[in-house]
């Protein structure tokens, strides 16, 4: 693929790390692991994969000249970009906020996104994905896991599946996708429970502000606004 050093390994514990500890500056980068030892999601979540089965990969960029206060452009990107590669096998598509990729109820993909700022811009960013998809079965206690084989009932190439994903990124990545990525959104209408701190709460969710931050409005009429980490879906 123009533009893309796409490298393929076998094993590594995590393809974060491996493109962090590995000199690729000045280049596109994508790293791809039949089997990753220790990936994780956030919040150190492991995630499971079964060896050879589904995409686990990393990409290494240096945005030119973008400020870090616009990182979350970065995610909305990616996110688009796997809604969009796999919006050619099936269709009931959402990302639940920040970037969890859904399927209906069910998560089918995770990306984990380590940023490098030097000063007020961004020096590179190393966004690691998991993706399932040819894996049949899933073993640990992930409350909600669903791969392309389990909707397709078929296998699907996972080289052209992240060649698809890698083009897709790379042309929404500077284009203005807000209102793209706003009409993606999990549960995007209607009144579903949350929680935060001080408890659990009904809310609908009005928007997600540019910097990432989620704006909900709960059945007191009182609008919240919340960081990453700081509420979760019930």
């Amino acid at each position: 693929m123009a533009d893309w050093t796409i490298i393929h390994i076998d094993e590594t514990d995590s393809t974060n790390r491996w493109l962090r500890e590995t000199d690729q500056q000045g280049q596109m980068v994508c790293v791809y692991a039949d089997y990753q030892t220790a990936g994780r999601g956030c919040a150190m979540n492991k995630w499971e994969s079964e060896r050879g089965k589904n995409l686990t990969f990393s990409i290494l960029i240096h945005p030119e000249n973008m400020a870090a206060a616009r990182q979350f452009d970065i995610s909305m990107a990616i996110s688009l970009a796997i809604c969009e590669a796999l919006g050619l096998y099936i269709g009931d598509l959402s990302i639940k906020w920040p970037n969890d990729i859904y399927w209906r109820d069910r998560k089918i993909a995770g990306i984990l996104i380590e940023h490098t700022l030097h000063g007020n811009v961004i020096k590179d960013s190393i966004i690691g994905v998991g993706l399932n998809v040819n894996q049949r079965v899933f073993h640990s206690d992930a409350p909600n896991p669903v791969s392309l084989w389990q909707i397709c009932e078929h296998e699907t190439d996972r080289k052209q599946l992240l060649h698809d994903i890698l083009h897709a990124f790379q042309r929404l990545l500077g284009q203005d996708i807000r209102e793209s990525y706003l009409s993606k959104l999990y549960r995007r209408r209607g009144f579903y429970p949350y929680a935060d701190k001080n408890g659990a709460f009904m809310a609908e969710l009005v928007t997600v502000e540019p910097d990432g931050h989620l704006i909900l409005c709960d059945d007191n009429g009182q609008q919240r606004r919340y960081a990453f980490k700081e509420v979760s879906y019930g």
